[in-house]
């Protein structure tokens, strides 16, 4: 079954967003931006592996609840 793309938490500046495992890192922060526009110049950025804020969790978190689908944190 094919997932669509949802943000699954929202913050004044960062998001969670939960998307197919192949959506490129270009797709994941289009969607971020269509679905809750940033409003910043450079727009949502990737929570990166090894951020301090990521807790030791993979940049690309598989989803307990979406076969096929990546929880993924991004930042203002």
């Amino acid at each position: 079954m094919a997932y669509l793309p949802e943000v699954t938490r929202h913050g004044l500046f960062s998001m969670q967003v939960c998307v197919p495992a192949d959506f490129t890192d270009d797709q994941v922060s289009s969607f971020a931006e269509r679905e809750c526009p940033c409003g910043t110049e450079h727009g949502w950025s990737i929570r990166r592996e090894g951020d301090e804020a990521l807790q030791g969790y993979p940049e690309r978190m598989p989803c307990n609840e979406r076969d096929g689908c990546v929880h993924i944190m991004l930042d203002a």
